[in-house]
């Protein structure tokens, strides 16, 4: 008898601290944040999701009444900083900032010490942009099809410049390579930053670039604008056409960001940092000014992004196949 109350009371002891535990969690979530957020971008710091991590964490921060702060990881073509993410607690105090990059490396880079949609759960989306090719003034190109009957007469000869394997600008250069029958030469950089600079000095002599971090540079005549990769002409850049009206029919290429946090994350607050995100890209002043810079506000569920995700890396995985791309190119 003294046994058997014994272990009653160790039932009883543990059924109580169990529903505690299942107490507190949701309470835990509705108190969310009680600290500093921090949202981890896995890429050099200038580039497109720097600038809008930056810019959500600032509205962030009034919304949430926390610190919303950002830090730079990049390398190793975003596996450094997105690693850091996913072995994080997941406490939603730390975030990732992600693009396509990482839906193309699900294929490209097979050897990775996490896996997208098994290790992370999808917040929101941010936006998406369209990407412009530009050259060098010193190449003398002034359209597309004067570029691609140079590369097909001199193989190799050219070459073009992005922030890493993986990234969108990488992947829209392989892209262009298979579809317009070309050899350019891949030139990788740690960042965009590097690559811009060596291509607006003369080092490199085309780049496919973000429409909003380089259409100033386009005006200014720095670089020529060829080609811009959305479906229709960019609102930035109206008198460039589109890369497919240029003679590769049927070519395009985007660059899009969102966030997502470690797998295990409450779904209170993946909910409440989705909503709060959809608040700030649907305030009219937001979409105005993003719509100036060549960026589309993108407004999804949690559950949305994470169809959009799985579609996202079969498209990939099929171009990174049929374009031969590798992650040491």
């Amino acid at each position: 008898m003294l046994c058997f109350m014994r272990m009653l009371r160790s039932v009883v002891a543990s059924i109580i601290g169990f529903a505690a535990v299942a107490t507190a969690l949701p309470a835990c979530a509705q108190d969310y944040p009680t600290k500093p957020i921090r949202i981890v971008v896995p890429f050099a710091a200038g580039g497109p999701a720097d600038i809008y991590a930056r810019f959500i964490g600032a509205r962030l921060t009034d919304a949430l009444a926390q610190p919303v702060v950002v830090d730079d990881r990049p390398g190793a073509g975003s596996i450094i900083g997105t690693d850091l993410v996913a072995k994080s607690a997941p406490d939603g105090y730390t975030l990732l900032m992600m693009s396509n990059t990482h839906t193309v490396n699900e294929t490209l880079i097979p050897n990775r010490p996490y896996q997208l949609m098994r290790d992370f759960v999808p917040v929101a989306t941010i936006n998406y942009s369209d990407l412009v090719l530009v050259v060098h003034p010193s190449t003398g190109f002034t359209s597309v099809a004067e570029l691609i009957r140079f590369a097909k007469a001199n193989p190799g000869k050219l070459n073009y410049a992005s922030s890493g394997p993986g990234t969108p600008y990488h992947m829209a250069g392989e892209l262009f390579k298979s579809m317009a029958g070309v050899d350019i030469v891949h030139v990788p950089y740690k960042g965009s930053s590097g690559a811009r600079t060596d291509v607006l000095g003369g080092q490199v002599q085309m780049m496919f670039d973000a429409v909003p971090t380089m259409s100033e540079h386009s005006r200014t005549g720095r670089v020529t604008a060829l080609g811009t990769t959305g479906k229709s002409r960019s609102a930035v850049l109206p008198n460039v056409p589109t890369i497919s009206e240029a003679g590769v029919t049927g070519y395009e290429a985007v660059i899009w960001l969102g966030l997502m946090a470690p797998k295990g994350t409450p779904p209170q607050i993946v909910n409440r940092l989705n909503t709060e995100i959809a608040k700030i890209q649907n305030r009219p002043e937001v979409r105005q000014e993003w719509l100036g810079q060549g960026a589309v506000p993108m407004v999804m569920t949690p559950e949305e992004f994470g169809r959009y995700l799985d579609e996202d890396i079969v498209k990939w995985e099929r171009i990174v196949k049929i374009s031969g791309a590798k992650p040491d190119q």
